[in-house]
């Protein structure tokens, strides 16, 4: 008598057709990551050489402030002076810096919003009738 015996084919062949469709999916969110992180990073650098140009002409201004020379754009009087650099349409670089002949201080450098913020109340999450 000869017994016939199923063979396994069928099950490795759903392992190894499993297996690859796993490997594929991994292999495209793997692409899908590395193309949002090199955007991510672009627009890191981008941004990055945006402050320091904005950085940059702040300290030129503060140059020809220790120089006695007042730009155009600065306000201020006795030594205490104000001015802004524009970092991005959405940014600035506020100082403010005290200058007398010798020395200077800097009161502030930093990175502010370009406009003035102002809350939307004209959403309705509940109305009672």
């Amino acid at each position: 008598m000869k017994r016939n015996i199923p063979s396994a084919v069928g099950l490795s062949s759903v392992l190894v057709i499993f297996a690859v469709l796993c490997l594929t999916v991994f292999s495209l969110l793997s692409v899908s990551t590395v193309e949002a992180d090199g955007r991510l990073a672009e627009k890191s650098r981008q941004t990055t050489a945006q402050y320091y140009a904005a950085d940059c002409r702040a300290e030129q201004i503060l140059a020809q402030l220790r120089g006695g020379t007042v730009p155009e754009g600065v306000t201020g009087e006795n030594g205490h002076y104000r001015y802004h650099c524009a970092i991005s349409d959405t940014q600035l670089l506020s100082v403010e810096v005290l200058v007398d002949e010798k020395d200077y201080e800097i009161i502030r450098w930093q990175a502010v919003p370009a406009v003035q913020w102002q809350a939307d109340e004209t959403i309705y999450v509940f109305r009672p009738e």
